[in-house]
Order: structure tokens, then sequence, then C-alpha cells
């Protein structure tokens, strides 16, 4: 075919309109780009602003609200009486038990992931990484209440951990040690420590990754330098790998924090009769019907987690995440 011919039968700059509904909605999307974004966007933010905000606006409306002690109905008068019941002693024993519960298993999470999250980002390669992977993942395949049961079967009084400790000749250590008060009890399962434990095997893999994602930034010729420079390991991990690790830490925290805040299931399985926040909220709002006082009770957490976040993103937390 040769030019002559070819410029005979220009194509057409500009293809013909397809007709019809479909066409008219194509040339208008194609014309207002931002009106085809909006509407694709449109879904979750409707279910993001309705139901999820929404419902804790609705939640903190609730907690303004007071019951009336004669009838039980609640009042819908504004009033600060239901926060003010927060401030009752057993109320307030159950939040400092949740918040230092919390505190715990978040530095024993630190303390057990940062050699683990280490040892990945400066040793592991190839399969061994892949490995590590698997390894910190494979609990989150489970089912959660099935990982619950068999930490209660596990802490049982004839649970495989007692088993163990008989065998090492070490029962006289586990008897202690429940004979104390608050940590102890009957059983590992039915005390304050076996629920810490099974928090803190939760929410690890919660603190392993940030941790490993943190500490494979930090550049290999720093600590090679460090130890030229004369420094001891310990000096070392003071100076150059903690502070460099720390937002990986806090990111893993604003995890293992926030899960062990809200958790009501764990304290419900393995524990004791002593409620945690979760579990309060449940009895009020279900067995009590105390609704107002249920959502004063979740209240707290948000407010924590929110003073939490902002010091967090204050120490470059997000960067780690």
């Amino acid at each position: 075919m040769t030019i002559a011919a070819l410029n005979s039968n220009p194509a057409p700059a500009i293809l013909p309109g397809s007709g019809g509904m479909r066409g008219a909605l194509s040339d208008l999307f194609w014309r207002r780009p931002k009106l085809l974004l909006l509407l694709m966007l449109l879904p979750p933010l409707l279910w993001l602003g309705i139901v999820y905000i929404g419902s804790l606006f609705a939640l903190l409306l609730q907690s303004f609200f007071s019951i009336d002690e004669f009838s039980g109905l609640i009042n819908r008068e504004f009033t600060l009486k239901t926060y003010g019941d927060l401030f009752q002693a057993a109320n307030l024993d159950i939040i400092l038990r949740t918040v230092t519960m919390a505190a715990l298993v978040t530095l024993a999470s630190a303390v057990v992931a940062f050699p683990i999250a280490y040892y990945a980002a400066r040793y592991a390669r190839g399969r061994w990484k892949a490995l590590f992977y698997l390894g910190v993942m494979l609990p989150l395949w489970s089912s959660y209440l099935v990982k619950i049961y068999a930490w209660k079967l596990i802490l049982a009084k004839e649970g495989i951990l007692t088993w163990l400790f008989a065998k090492l000749n070490l029962l006289w250590l586990l008897d202690g040690w429940l004979s104390l008060p608050i940590v102890g009890g009957n059983s590992l399962s039915v005390s304050f420590t076996g629920t810490f434990i099974a928090f803190v095997y939760v929410w690890l893999p919660f603190m392993i990754l940030p941790v490993q994602a943190a500490l494979e930034r930090v550049p290999g010729n720093l600590v090679e330098a460090s130890s030229d420079l004369g420094a001891s390991p310990g000096q070392t991990f003071r100076n150059v790998l903690f502070p460099l690790a720390l937002p990986g830490i806090v990111a893993g925290s604003i995890f293992t924090f926030s899960l062990t805040l809200g958790d009501y299931i764990i304290p419900q399985i393995i524990g004791t009769s002593r409620l945690f926040i979760g579990q309060a909220v449940y009895s009020q709002q279900g067995t009590a019907g105390n609704i107002p006082l249920a959502a004063a009770f979740t209240v707290v957490p948000i407010v924590i987690m929110g003073f939490y976040l902002w010091g967090a993103k204050r120490m470059g937390a997000f960067d780690a995440l």
C-alpha cells in the first residue's frame, strides 16, 4: 500500500461514541475524572462515615446518659454522672488493672521480640528468612479461640507446664509463685500470670514484624564502626541499635497495647474473676443492662490510645509500620 493511498483514507482523530446510556456515562467520566473518583470512593466513605464513625458517635452520646437506679431505664438527659461512676473504687480498679496488663504485655513482647527480630534482620538470608516469616505468621493462621483454649490446657493444673515443672523438680517454684497475691491462683490457667502469658503469645507477632523492619533499616557499617571505635556490645546496643530500632518498637507497641486494652476473650477464658475493661463493657451492656456505663468504659481505651498514638507519632513510629 502506497503512502498516497494511506493519506487518502486518514483514520479519524477521535473514535465515534458508542451511543446509549453506557456511552453517555463513559463520555461523562472521561470529561470529569474527579466524578468517577468520587463515585468509586463513595461506598467505602459511606461505610466509614456512617457505620464506623457514626457508631462511635452514638457510643459517645450514650456515655453522656445515665441509668435510673430505681427503674433501671436509661435517662436520656446529658450528664457527667456516668463518667463520675468510672472513678468509683471498683471501676477504677478495672481500668488500672487493664492498663497495667497492657503495659506489661507490651514491655514483655518488646523484650522477647527484639533478639528474634535482630537475628532475622542481620543474619537470616534466603530460606532462613522465609522460615522466619513463616514461623512468625503461622500462629496468626490458626483460630484465635483454638489458641486460647490450647493455652488453657497447657496452663491447667494437670497441664503440660505443670508436668514439665514436676519433671525438673521445680514444682516448689511454681507453687511458690502461685501462692503470691495478685499474680497467683489455684493454677496458671486461673491467674493473672496465665492471662499475661496468653496475651504475650497472641500479640507477639505484631511486635516482631515492626521491630524487624526497623532493624533492617539500620546500616551494618554503623554497628561495625561502633565496634571498631572500641564500644562494647552493650554500648553499641544502647547508643546505636536501640535508638534506631525504637520507632519500630513503638510501632509494635501500638498493636500490643491497644489489642490488650480492648480484649475480653483471653481474660474470660484464662484468668481470675477480676474484670478487665472488655469484660466490664460486656457485663454492663449485656448482664447489667447499664449501656451508659458500658459506653463510658469504651471511651477510656479510645482516650488512652489517642494520647498513645500522639506520642508514637512524635517518636516516628508510623514510619516503621
